[in-house]
């Protein structure tokens, strides 16, 4: 069997949290469950995985619980034209092909059948609105001499490459908050020729992550995005507003999955010293803030005029007056945050 098709293998048994990473591996958002003799059982996507999690639901259980244990697959001697309408018509990023005892015998991946084309079945019509006004202190001394929307990651500057996740997805009317260096990042669109709309909102000074929103309290009217300036998401933008629409959250924070193994044994005691238990390098899961969020316009007439406040500051008072915020789910892999040396060496060979 080809080397990419085992990679999109999983065994039953195997845990949520194990077939969540394997996902983020290989880079795939489906993978199959599929038993010793290769046999069709089901579907996972990361929707599927994002749903459990939002249940409340271990990542410790099998994957069996998970899965679609009725996969969409096609018979083995089709033609090209037969695959290409059924992954059109469901969107499909990996279709399996199957014998008549339903081995799966090869795979066909939406890359190879549509190149560059995007899947999208929704062609977002949201405004954005990038944090871009910091002044980037952990990018020291970088940040000295170039904003950080305009650091490189290969070719681009994190902020164009973010607007052209949004734009690949039909968004077309972004807004830039600005005040460190705010001329350089002007300059740069100014010589780019781009097929979107932006209008800068230019703080006189700092006015935290979210304080300027209030500068755009006229023109935003319905639900948008926002996004910081330092941060790439590869999800499905489409589903997070529908998310957002059905729950009636005023905000929703898009969170990322996080594994923190600690590579030590953890010693637990009582009795002023006395060992009760010893945990041989445990492993953590947390939800994340990845710094992007979908709001809604009245949240505006919430934020202070003219004065630092952060999401942080709206997202405690809205918890304090039991406002709905919710919080939706996307892999590890799925975030890339530049916010650090570190980190943004870690997203340039991503990219790559």
């Amino acid at each position: 069997m080809h080397e990419r098709l085992k990679k999109v293998f999983v065994s039953p048994g195997q845990s949520v949290k194990h077939v969540l990473k394997c996902m983020d591996s290989v880079g795939e958002k489906t993978v199959f469950v599929a038993d010793g003799e290769n046999r069709l059982l089901g579907s996972v996507t990361d929707g599927d995985i994002r749903r459990w999690i939002l249940k409340g639901r271990s990542l410790t259980e099998d994957i069996s619980l998970v899965m679609n244990p009725r996969p969409i697959s096609l018979c083995d001697g089709l033609n090209q034209d037969k695959i290409k309408e059924v992954m059109l018509k469901n969107e499909l990023g990996c279709l399996p092909i199957v014998d008549k005892s339903n081995r799966i015998v090869s795979a066909v991946w939406w890359i190879d059948l549509f190149k560059n084309r995007l899947i999208r079945k929704t062609s977002l019509k949201i405004p954005v609105v990038i944090m871009a006004g910091g002044e980037g202190v952990r990018l020291h001394p970088y940040t000295k001499i170039l904003p950080k929307p305009l650091m490189p990651i290969g070719e681009k500057p994190i902020i164009e490459i973010i607007i052209n996740k949004f734009h690949d997805r039909g968004c077309n009317d972004f807004y830039i908050s600005l005040n460190y260096k705010s001329s350089l990042i002007k300059a740069y669109f100014n010589d780019l020729d781009h097929a979107y709309k932006i209008t800068y909102a230019v703080e006189s000074k700092p006015l935290g992550t979210i304080g300027s929103l209030r500068l755009l309290k006229n023109r935003l009217r319905k639900t948008f995005f926002v996004s910081n300036c330092d941060i790439v998401v590869d999800a499905d933008y489409a589903d997070m507003c529908r998310f957002h629409a059905q729950r009636k959250n005023k905000i929703t924070l898009v969170t990322s999955m996080k594994n923190f193994a600690i590579p030590y044994g953890i010693c637990e005691i009582e009795n002023g010293g006395a060992l009760k238990n010893i945990r041989e390098k445990p492993e953590y899961d947390f939800l994340v803030n990845t710094g992007m969020y979908v709001l809604e316009p009245s949240v505006i007439n919430d934020i202070p005029a003219n004065k630092p406040y952060n999401i942080t500051d709206l997202i405690d008072d809205y918890l304090r007056k039991k406002k709905r915020i919710g919080v939706y789910p996307i892999s590890e892999k799925a975030w890339l945050d530049i916010g650090q040396i570190e980190k943004m060496q870690d997203a340039l060979r991503n990219i790559q």
